[in-house]
């Protein structure tokens, strides 16, 4: 098959994965214990194979037509079900249509797979595949070379194993187009085939070259940009960030302060239709909500604690800020030290540290703040972010907030913290 053409196949089943959930409640057999997470057929049990398999899959043959030579199945992966290492003496080809789930080859690190990825499996390669621990997972196989390919089937994916792979740890770090699916899905937007000529450029330049400048973690990125994305109240943004942080180990305690976190500084506005989203997305994902409390504070001790954590973060300037605001503005302080940061930043769920990375972050992509991001500049210096973190931090949002905020965060960074000559 001609390269162009088995792209062209590839974007239309990824196009199918995303647009008809009507489709699913047809192919689902055993509805009541079976979950079918793509359009295509769940099919029977894997009952020929599943010696070679830990968990329950099922298989169901797509095409019938042994004269096109290309045999394609569809095969569906309870949670946590995976097959034992094995190669193919003439390759395969997976196409992930469903769920969430894992790709390995032997000596390396795994590969989430999401709707739309695809495997290209060379001959002789020893690798296994399956589900996420908890989520169900179809993909579509690709048989190469059929009249001599055969499958060597080696020992299990034990337990132990399974678990390092699919740890957050474990994810590989991937190619440029790799980390755009990963980190932040494309949850039904299909600029790809509307606008493959921006959707190129973007992609290349936010997790390309904007990945590649500074150590900022996977997780931080994650988070400063979903900061961000509440800042600027962009609803299909931050839905894919949620994303990216699902699948990338950041928990549902810390997917929710970073919204309650924002609420001080961007008002509640712009944070309660994110909050609408966070919680159906983590519903959607088995997570029972309400979360634990979190609140360490009383009505009676939020003005001390929260005042206490302001100067831990900002020392004498918080003293200075009080004995300078005019009468009839001392309650606006007041309201910082109880508020923003008594009823907020005492919660234990993020530490000081990416607290005030995110009020960064925020700041930024808020614009017209430039007093307050020179503040937090200082507070973020104080508690231990340089000026390396801070640099890295706005080169992660630049894709998102454009040029004119990002220059003039990086001028305010250069007034506050000047460069060394």
């Amino acid at each position: 098959m001609k390269m162009k053409h088995f792209i062209w196949v590839s974007a239309m089943i990824t196009l199918l994965c995303y647009t008809t959930n009507s489709l699913n409640a047809q192919n689902m057999k055993k509805e009541e214990v079976l979950q079918n997470p793509s359009v295509f057929p769940i099919g029977d049990a894997n009952v020929q194979y599943a010696k070679f398999f830990i968990g329950q899959s099922y298989l169901a043959r797509l095409t019938q037509n042994d004269e096109l030579n290309c045999p394609v199945s569809n095969v569906t992966f309870e949670p946590g079900c995976r097959n034992n290492w094995h190669s193919h003496t003439g390759g395969q080809i997976l196409i992930a249509v469903g769920g969430r789930g894992y790709y390995q080859e032997k000596g390396k690190n795994a590969r989430l797979l999401l709707p739309g990825d695809v495997v290209e499996i060379a001959p002789d390669v020893v690798h296994w595949h399956g589900a996420a621990p908890d989520s169900w997972f179809s993909h579509l196989a690709i048989e190469c070379n059929p009249e001599t390919n055969q499958n060597t089937w080696l020992e299990p994916v034990d337990d132990q194993a399974y678990a390092e792979a699919t740890s957050p740890q474990g994810i590989a770090a991937t190619s440029v187009s790799r980390n755009g699916t990963t980190r932040f899905i494309n949850l039904g937007n299909n600029l790809a085939q509307t606008d493959p000529e921006l959707e190129e450029i973007f992609t290349n330049f936010a997790f390309g070259e904007t990945q590649q400048y500074g150590d900022l973690d996977t997780r931080m990125r994650i988070l400063v940009t979903m900061a961000s994305t509440i800042a600027m109240s962009t609803a299909g943004e931050y839905q894919k960030t949620l994303q990216a942080a699902f699948v990338n180990g950041v928990t549902p305690l810390e997917i929710k302060e970073v919204l309650y976190h924002a609420v001080p500084y961007v008002g509640m506005a712009k944070v309660a239709e994110l909050i609408s989203i966070a919680n159906g997305f983590l519903s959607s994902k088995g997570v029972k909500l309400p979360l634990e409390p979190q609140a360490v504070i009383t009505s009676e001790n939020r003005m001390e604690k929260g005042l206490t954590l302001q100067k831990s973060i900002f020392g004498e300037r918080i003293d200075k800020m009080y004995e300078t605001a005019p009468q009839g503005q001392l309650h606006f302080q007041e309201y910082l030290s109880a508020n923003c940061f008594g009823d907020y930043q005492t919660r234990p769920v993020l530490d000081v540290k990416t607290r005030e990375m995110l009020t960064f972050a925020i700041l930024v992509s808020l614009g017209g703040c430039e007093a307050q991001v020179k503040g937090h500049i200082q507070g973020n210096i104080n508690v231990g972010n340089d000026k390396s973190v801070l640099l890295t931090v706005i080169t992660q949002l630049l894709p998102y907030i454009g040029y004119p905020r990002t220059l003039n965060a990086l001028a305010c960074l250069n007034e506050i913290v000047p460069e060394d000559k």
